[in-house]
């Protein structure tokens, strides 16, 4: 399939800089879904492609070689690769867009520059479409819609554990779950390592912390958690932190990863497929929505208070080379032990009812102080 996109050339344009410019501009149409109807939209562009203002009086061969950098260059401008339909938050409203793929070869670029060049006029620039495996249309076929959402905050948080929390929420960003298949964490986001991206950052382990790559990465588990359990679905594996971490606010909605030992798994029961977004605001707020086919499903989520309180011990100590004598750094703070449990009712258009608890229990936690190596606390 051909697209008519015109190269338009002005006759004997030159540009301040001493240049002949060739404005290209194409209209596309690119549907939204918006509120389950599907809206048309034309998207307009434009690129400038520049050649020198002398090229009709160079020798043929070195016409032909700048025709074929600027053909490799508009090419360039142009082509893209298609995308299945995403949702992005305008005013209030989710609008969901995907984005048709576009391709020109340099070959076909370079005869339409030359063609406008000869006729100093137009040239169509033939281009291959490629549609997205999931269009709007078809998402408005299967009656996509936001089925919840939740989200926690990483203000304060080290650079390393930001740079992680990123990479982490980009691995499941976009993913898709079929109806009945169940969404598993770690499997999603592959190894956790610095050949895929993770930095190093500071986890649990027994009863310290210590480095390891993807630091940080519980705060993508604990906010994907928090959106499954709004949308009511099922949730077979969740694994409370063996301690409180400040960042994740009320105990008893965080979800702890671990590749080999902990993992967050959630059950698509829906009849539709279900889409994991993830976005951040600049004030280092995590966002996780979930897309799928509601079903009139509705739920209420009841948080209780942490019983059987602990006082925390005293703080571990670790080695910091970088502090000379005498210097400390607070790394972790310490944290209250205790129990709790989030209660689920999940209520269906049958009037069936489901109820889920995710019982918590936190040990008491001192922190963690970092000391110069000779610190006798060791």
């Amino acid at each position: 399939m051909n697209c008519r996109i015109w190269a338009l050339l002005p006759l004997l344009a030159v540009s301040s800089a001493g240049a002949l410019t060739v404005q290209v501009r194409w209209s596309v149409p690119e549907p939204r879904l918006v509120q389950g109807q599907v809206q048309r939209v034309t998207d307009h562009h434009a690129r400038t492609v520049t050649l020198p203002d002398d090229l009709p009086g160079r020798p043929a061969a070195a016409r032909t070689a700048e025709l074929r950098r600027a053909g490799a260059e508009l090419a360039r401008a142009v082509n893209r690769a298609p995308q299945d339909i995403r949702f992005r938050l305008e005013s209030g409203r989710w609008v969901g867009a995907a984005r048709t793929g576009w391709t020109v070869t340099p070959a076909a670029a370079q005869a339409a520059l030359t063609a406008a060049l000869t006729s100093g006029g137009r040239a169509a620039l033939p281009v291959q479409l490629t549609a997205p495996t999931r269009s709007v249309r078809w998402a408005a076929g299967q009656r996509l819609t936001h089925l919840g959402g939740g989200q926690s905050s990483f203000a304060g948080s080290p650079d390393f554990r930001v740079h992680n929390i990123r990479v982490g929420a980009d691995r499941l960003h976009g993913t898709w779950t079929a109806p009945g298949g169940t969404l598993d964490f770690n499997a999603l986001t592959g190894p956790v390592s610095a050949t895929r991206g993770f930095r190093p950052g500071y986890v649990l382990a027994g009863g310290t912390l210590r480095l390891e790559d993807g630091g940080g990465i519980c705060q993508v588990s604990t906010t994907l958690f928090r959106a499954a359990l709004r949308a009511g679905l099922p949730i077979p594996e969740r694994h409370a932190h063996s301690v409180q971490v400040a960042y994740y606010g009320q105990p008893g909605l965080d979800a702890a990863v671990y590749a080999g030992s902990k993992n967050l798994r959630v059950r698509n029961d829906t009849a539709g497929p279900l889409l994991v977004q993830f976005r951040w605001t600049s004030g280092q707020t995590l966002h996780a929505d979930l897309f799928g086919r509601p079903d009139g499903r509705t739920v209420r989520v009841e948080g209780g208070p942490l019983k059987r309180l602990q006082v925390p011990p005293g703080p571990a100590f670790v080695r910091a080379t970088d502090l000379a004598p005498g210097e400390t750094r607070r790394i972790d703070m310490p944290a209250t032990g205790g129990v709790t449990e989030v209660k689920r009712t999940v209520t269906f258009p049958s009037g069936t009812v489901r109820t889920d608890r995710f019982r918590s229990a936190y040990r008491p936690w001192g922190g963690v102080i970092a000391v110069p190596p000779q610190d006798p606390r060791l």
